[in-house]
C-alpha cells in the first residue's frame, strides 16, 4: 500500500471529493443526511482540508493501491500525543486489512514525532470502529460531546494507544 501525502491544491481537491464519497457512504447509519452534508462541509471540504493542511499543522494521506484509492487519514501532532483526525476506508476495501496496515503508518509517525500515544475520537453509535479500535490496542480514556453549530453535536468517546 502508498501513502500520499497530500500537499497540492489538486491533491486538496481530489481528498475532498473522496471524503465527501465515503461519508456519504458510511455515515447514515448513524447520522442525519443534513448532519452529514454539514460534517463534509465544515471538516472535509476543499476549504476546510486546505486550511487544516495550511495553519493547522494536519498531514492528510491518501492510501493507495494497484491504483486504486482505498481510503485516507488524518493526523495532527498535539503537545504529547499524535490525534488521529480521520481514519476512512472505502466500502469495498473494509475488513482486508487496510486500516491495520494505515495505522502501522500512523503508528511510524507518532514515533517520529516521538509522541507517548495516538488519540481520536469515535462517534458513541460506530460500535464496529470501536471493536476495531480495541482489537488494535486502542482503550476508551473519556467521552465528550462537542457543540459543532447549526444544531448539530459529535457525541464521542475519545479513545487511546499507547506508544509505551
Amino acid at each position: 500500500m502508498n501513502f500520499i501525502t497530500i500537499k497540492t491544491d489538486e491533491e486538496i481537491k481530489q481528498l475532498a471529493v473522496i471524503a465527501s464519497e465515503i461519508w456519504h457512504e458510511y455515515w447514515p447509519f448513524v447520522l442525519s443526511e443534513q448532519q452529514i452534508d454539514y460534517m463534509v462541509d465544515k471538516f472535509q471540504s476543499e476549504k476546510a482540508l486546505k486550511k487544516q493542511i495550511e495553519e493547522e499543522r494536519y498531514t492528510y494521506c491518501i492510501l493507495e493501491d494497484n491504483n486504486n484509492i482505498i481510503g485516507y487519514f488524518g493526523i495532527c501532532p498535539k503537545e504529547d500525543y499524535l490525534f488521529l483526525s480521520k481514519l476512512y476506508i472505502r466500502k469495498d476495501f473494509r475488513g482486508l486489512g487496510c486500516g491495520r496496515q494505515a495505522l502501522s503508518k500512523i503508528i511510524q509517525t507518532a514515533q517520529q514525532y516521538n509522541k507517548l500515544s495516538i488519540r481520536l475520537t469515535v462517534n458513541k453509535n460506530n460500535i464496529n470502529t470501536i471493536k476495531a479500535y480495541e482489537k488494535w490496542g486502542f482503550k476508551t480514556i473519556d467521552s465528550d460531546v462537542t457543540d459543532i453549530g447549526n444544531g448539530f453535536v459529535m457525541d464521542d468517546y475519545i479513545m487511546e494507544y499507547k506508544l509505551i
